[in-house]
């Protein structure tokens, strides 16, 4: 896909008119407008970038406007009180609520519209997906433009890639729905969302967007020294540090074993600190920030980037942002955790004892609890944000705590493993900090996690999933995936819509655990007990032949299934069928593939729908 990517001026005229979401894998925000945001809404805001004697501003109702911003979807109450004033979106799902939501808050909100990346098999040399994604964004902008609470217009997020970002047809389909937006809707402004800046992304955003009126960058590790090298790199327009916050997994150091040290909680809060005062307080160029994530996600491990944890306890970045928002601490600070440190080796065998210990104060001297928790290493580590599933937890390892020191019994089975610390006071606020450990026992011969039957295979929006569609196959150009589509769902309030859209060739795709392997590592989960595989289909029109299957990683693959089976050539009907895969007598002690369909050209293009694949 990288290469012969640049096109002729003509060609790109060509291409520029369309778009299309591929919307694959549950990272990714889809484009579901909710009913009800435009009927609340009174007069839209006018939000303007100014250009003044040292560089530019935003302003909104003609008066300044510095954005101090979270991305995500933690809680506005917290984000007014940190002293924030907008929140981010990276797709139009949920627009409408929290548009009503922020503005009843006094907050803004910069709405992403979200753009298909390739790596998920969009082709922005597909008229047919360009289109569709041109028409989705003009849709999203009519209905959400006279909000009150709108501010800009993010148009796409990281789609460009992670390399040199030389594929003029993207930077073509950016453009076109930028001039759709600032036609449709002059009083907000147009941003896209880089992936850092390396390569040709700052030159090509300038020279072949013009109706981008400002850059949104998403910087981690390098992100203190961004403003200096985006005019480095000739950047000239103003930009947004649109995610931004401690180093990832990608840029850290790891373990002899692989496991990418995280930063504790206060270092991050150092790292928001630095790199606000680096590269967005004072910069001429600079409009203001998202920090990244106001909310809580699994990535890497169940904390590396959350600024909240899953009960909603702040962390350090938090008083740091508030600090750095406000000008003063808030006056109940998160506990300080120093380091956690292993007593010994930090390689044991199984059912060895393995002593820890931390140094833990509050602020304030509030009292302090501490909660221990031993999970599983992530078998692999997922890019761009795609979604992750949990790691399994071990909470009868730990035998025995002593307020800042603890015992655990290390598990039977072999590999990575982190120890996470986290220390809350009795005001909501908390710290937390890990370390990885690893145990040496033959990793092939690790259990899968204990599925809990029945087992969803597909999951809607906001539920945590379990095999992820990261499995492409076959011509994956011409096929895709939408998994939030809200056309007549069989249950629930959405499902997936499937498209192959070529009159030849084949294509699949693979639901996988760990996401993106196909046999390499550990993973999947211990079925044992389902009767059945159970789901639900239906073609667009009828007829529509399609193959379904689970279990496709063979006995000569490093970490195979243990089991398979597959239902060739199922003719679907328009309306809504079940289908059950016999799973009787089967070795289910660890399935990595828990659902597969495979499409064939019948002349003409193929639409279809799933919902409830179900492990019964």
């Amino acid at each position: 896909m990288k290469n012969d990517r640049f096109r002729s001026l003509s060609t790109m005229i060509l291409t520029v008119c369309a778009a299309s979401p591929v919307i694959v894998g549950f990272a990714i925000v889809a484009f579901v407008a909710t009913p009800h945001a435009a009927s609340k809404a009174s007069r839209p805001a006018v939000v303007k970038i100014v250009k003044t004697a040292s560089g530019y501003r935003l302003t909104r109702d003609g008066a300044p406007y510095f954005i101090k911003g979270g991305g995500g979807d933690g809680s506005l109450d917290e984000l007014k009180r940190a002293g924030g004033n907008s929140v981010r979106t990276w797709g139009v799902e949920n627009a409408g609520k929290v548009l009503d939501e922020a503005h009843k808050r006094g907050l803004t909100v910069t709405i992403g519209i979200w753009l298909g990346h390739e790596r998920h098999g969009f082709s922005y040399n597909n008229a047919d997906q360009v289109f569709e994604q041109y028409d989705k964004a003009r849709k999203a902008i009519e209905r959400f433009k006279n909000h009150p609470a709108l501010l800009m217009w993010g148009i796409g997020n990281e789609m460009e890639g992670y390399e040199k970002g030389d594929n003029a047809a993207i930077w073509s389909a950016i453009n076109n729905i930028a001039s759709l937006a600032k036609k449709l809707d002059p009083n907000h402004p147009t941003m896209t969302v880089l992936a850092e800046i390396g390569g040709d992304k700052v030159k090509n955003v300038h020279r072949l967007c013009p109706d981008i009126e400002s850059v949104g960058i998403n910087s981690y590790g390098g992100a203190a020294t961004l403003a200096d090298r985006y005019a480095k790199a000739g950047g000239t327009k103003p930009f947004v540090v649109a995610e931004f916050g401690p180093a990832g997994q990608w840029e850290s150091p790891k373990t002899a074993w692989g496991a990418a040290i995280e930063p504790t909680s206060d270092q991050k809060a150092e790292a928001y600190r630095k790199i606000y005062k680096g590269t967005i307080a004072d910069k001429p160029l600079c409009l203001g920030s998202y920090a990244f994530i106001w909310g809580h996600k699994q990535e890497a491990t169940a904390t590396w980037f959350g600024l909240f944890l899953p009960d909603g306890s702040r962390t350090p970045g938090i008083d740091a942002l508030s600090e750095l928002w406000t000008g003063s601490p808030p006056k109940n600070r998160c506990p300080s955790v120093s380091a956690i440190k292993l007593e010994g080796a930090d390689k044991v065998a199984p059912g060895s004892i393995v002593k820890a210990l931390i140094k833990a104060s509050d602020p304030e001297g509030d009292p302090i609890r501490i909660d221990w928790v031993v999970q599983k290493e992530a078998s692999s580590y997922g890019s761009g944000g795609d979604a992750e599933a949990a790691p399994a937890v071990f909470p009868k390892a730990i035998v025995k705590t002593d307020g800042a020191s603890v015992e655990l019994l290390a598990p039977r089975g072999g590999g990575g493993y982190r120890l996470f610390a986290y220390v809350h006071d009795d005001h909501k606020n908390a710290n937390v900090v890990n370390i990885p450990f690893y145990i040496e026992a033959p990793i092939e011969k690790a259990v899968s996690r204990k599925g809990t039957l029945p087992l969803r295979v597909y999951a809607e929006a906001g539920d945590a999933p379990t095999y992820v569609p990261t499995g492409w196959m076959g011509n994956v150009k011409a096929l895709t995936l939408e998994p939030n589509c809200a056309i007549e769902p069989h249950m629930g309030k959405t499902c997936f819509q499937i498209d192959y859209k070529d009159t030849k060739d084949w294509g699949g795709v693979v639901w996988q655990s760990p996401p993106n392997d196909w046999g390499d590592l550990p993973g999947g989960f211990d079925l044992t007990g389902a009767k059945a595989l159970v789901f639900w289909a239906r073609g667009d029109h009828g007829g529509e032949v399609v193959s379904f299957e689970f279990g496709l990683l063979g006995p000569d693959k490093k970490f195979p299934d243990s089991a398979s089976a597959k239902l060739a050539k199922a003719t679907l009907t328009k309306d809504w069928k079940r289908y059950e895969i016999e799973l009787t007598g089967k070795d289910l002690s660890r399935i990595k593939t828990g659902f597969c369909f495979v499409v064939a050209a019948e002349g003409s293009p193929i639409r279809f729908y799933l919902d409830d694949v179900t492990f019964e």
